[in-house]
């Protein structure tokens, strides 16, 4: 029997664009993501891109490590999205371009605003748990 993440939606608060809470059944194995950078094929963020580009090429880069695993994004748990802004149209813009690589599916997420990211023109970082089952 192949093992599915659940995700949770609630009745009683707000409906938002991403699940509440996931649920990762017994017996399937974790993989703690590294933070997906913007970086290109070089290594290095893209020069004059903006957080919508960062955002995808974060997603992309993801998508990547995943494969590594076995995984892909539908088996992401949860994430969490940095992006380098006190503007929150800057998250927006974001948090926008990661739901739309995501698609239907949803994942509890936290967006978070912060003072500076790790490379040189690093506008965007993506964290995330996937599950994948041992089965």
């Amino acid at each position: 029997m192949t093992k599915n993440i659940s995700l949770i939606r609630s009745s009683k608060l707000p409906s938002v664009d991403y699940a509440y809470a996931s649920h990762v059944p017994s017996g399937m194995d974790l993989f703690f993501m590294a933070g997906a950078c913007p970086l290109d094929v070089t290594g290095k963020v893209p020069e004059q891109s903006g957080y919508e580009e960062q955002a995808k090429l974060c997603v992309e880069n993801l998508k990547s490590a995943l494969k590594e695993c076995g995984a892909e994004l539908k088996n992401v748990a949860y994430t969490r999205v940095l992006v380098a802004s006190s503007d929150q149209a800057d998250l927006v813009t974001a948090w926008q371009a990661v739901r739309e690589e995501f698609d239907s599916h949803d994942v509890p997420s936290t967006l978070s605003g912060v003072t500076v990211l790790g490379y040189s023109g690093q506008l965007v970082e993506i964290e995330a748990v996937a599950a994948l089952s041992k089965e």
